[in-house]
């Protein structure tokens, strides 16, 4: 059935700060695509984008940031993606909104993609895309672009006071954005004073670190995090780029501190000479980029230095999936099985820790099949529960724990996985048509979208469809079981957690390859 759209001369064009914008309608979703929010010369501060002239058209996607290496179409059937032409040039936002009147006054969300500080883009998943979002939800849904990797997260500070904040200048361009939205929202129907920002993985990251960054103070309200910490993910022996960056010039043939060099130097013969020098640099422990380090713009890691007097006045909404990296093949005809062949399943794995992680996994998943636990996660688990815990002493602003345990229909039953929660909160999952089973998932992602939507709204994710959920207090996490009945389960999985930890064998972690 033909759907409702509209793209005029005259409609829909709204006033931003440096001009017009033209996007369309489609079925009443107001939908604007590639709005430019900010400049920044390679390594520096980003800054405002010059006015303009008429009416700009904000039809198609912006670019998004080059990655260090090729995309490998890889798991499609689990999480689809689409990819975009890339350039430095990557400032851009999308917006979806149901009104364009200034009165208008929505919640609006705005979304951090995923891929650690490398990689992905505002597009790359097919389940990001906003309109069912802001549809089903009455909100403003905004999704952005910025630098990564190297060019947006790279110590040159050492060498020249230009560059004195680009170890962090990917997170200064989200900044960049916020400042955007609190200037322009009003003019697409929303509400600068009602602005909450969530991502999942990298994204996740992105969101506790802005919480510790002073400039973003006041530029958003409440924060959702979604699989987004990870132990030691972010640390290196030293914080100063004086190796990496000097290395990075001797491959290029450059003397040693000329790094004016590198602003105009190809980004590919830069991608290729960091790949062939960080690796080494790394494994005896030197700082090589590629994520946010403390200074004077980002304070640091609240689980180590505590949350900044504004972060406590954050509501937070937090949570991970059951088996983040269950991204293998499934456990054919698992339901069956019988239990001693389950059970010599897990002692393959686990060894002598077996018998205990058994009947730990069975307190918290009682609903659940004992091939579960062979994927298991610990990893974005463990830091979740710690950052749940010091977050949630602070009384200024409610804490919020999920778990999102849903069993997809696909090889003969498959435990989620990291990004597997994303289509039901953005109302997608008509789009991934792994997620589907008729008379679950619907009302899963109706649920799911609810949550979310309330907790832009008012801080509270709470509404009629789910059992009641209560904030987080010291001493007591009480988590949401996102799955096909919801529950509220109260300090579930620590046990089980902290045994899983220590026997689980070391994760190979890859970082951009399993953040996107």
């Amino acid at each position: 059935m033909a759907r409702n759209f509209v793209c005029s001369k005259t409609e829909p064009i709204v006033t931003t700060k440096a001009g017009k914008v033209r996007g369309y309608i489609i079925d009443g979703t107001y939908t604007f695509h590639g709005i430019k929010y900010a400049d920044a010369k390679r390594f520096q501060m980003p800054t405002e984008v010059e006015p303009w002239e008429g009416v700009k058209d904000a039809l198609s996607y912006g670019y998004v940031c080059p990655m260090l290496s090729q995309d490998v179409p890889q798991g499609e059937i689990m999480v689809p993606h689409r990819h975009w032409p890339k350039d430095e040039n990557c400032q851009y936002l999308n917006i979806w909104t149901q009104s364009t009147s200034t009165a208008a006054k929505k919640p609006v969300m705005v979304w951090l993609h995923g891929g650690g500080f490398t990689a992905g883009s505002s597009i790359e998943q097919v389940s990001y895309d906003g309109e069912n979002l802001s549809k089903n939800g009455d909100v403003v849904v905004v999704t952005l672009n910025h630098r990564l990797n190297i060019l947006g997260y790279m110590d040159l500070s050492p060498f020249d006071e230009r560059y004195k904040n680009s170890a962090n200048a990917g997170n200064a361009d989200i900044v960049a954005a916020l400042k955007w939205i609190q200037d322009n929202i009003t003019g697409f129907g929303g509400d600068p004073d009602n602005v909450t920002i969530f991502g999942q993985s990298g994204g996740g990251m992105k969101v506790w670190t802005l919480m510790q960054t002073p400039s973003a103070d006041g530029l958003f309200h409440k924060g959702v995090i979604q699989s987004g910490l990870i132990n030691g993910f972010m640390h290196s022996a030293d914080n100063n780029g004086t190796k990496i960056v000097n290395a990075l010039l001797k491959e290029l043939g450059f003397e040693e501190g000329d790094v004016l060099k590198l602003e105009s130097v190809s980004f590919d013969l830069l991608a290729a000479a960091y790949l062939k020098v960080a690796p080494e640099l790394a494994r005896g422990g030197a700082y090589i980029g590629c994520n946010p380090i403390p200074n004077e713009f980002y304070v640091g890691d609240p689980r180590e230095v505590g949350f900044t007097e504004h972060a406590k006045t954050i509501p937070v909404l937090i949570g991970s999936v059951m088996c983040e990296f269950a991204f293998g093949p499934g456990v054919a005809n698992k339901y069956e099985l019988t239990e001693d062949v389950m059970r010599q399943m897990v002692e393959n794995r686990y060894k002598e820790a077996s018998g205990d992680l058994i009947d730990l996994f069975r307190i918290a998943y009682p609903d659940k099949n004992l091939t579960d636990l062979l994927v298991l996660d610990s990893l974005f688990r463990d830091p979740t529960i710690d950052f749940i815990k010091k977050k949630a002493i602070h009384n200024e602003a409610p804490t919020y724990s999920y778990m999102f345990a849903y069993e997809f229909p696909f090889d003969d039953g498959k435990p989620s996985w990291h990004c597997s929660e994303i289509p039901f909160i953005f109302h997608n999952t008509d789009k991934v048509p792994v997620c589907n089973k008729p008379g679950v998932s619907d009302k899963l992602e109706d649920q799911m979208l609810g949550a979310w939507v309330n907790f832009a709204c008012y801080g509270n994710p709470n509404l009629p469809a789910l059992p009641d959920w209560p904030a987080c207090v010291e001493g007591d996490e009480a988590t949401m079981i996102f799955d096909e009945n919801c529950i509220i389960r109260h300090n579930f999985d620590h046990d089980l957690v902290e045994l899983h930890k220590k026997a689980a064998p070391k994760f190979p972690f890859g970082g951009e390859t399993i953040l996107h």
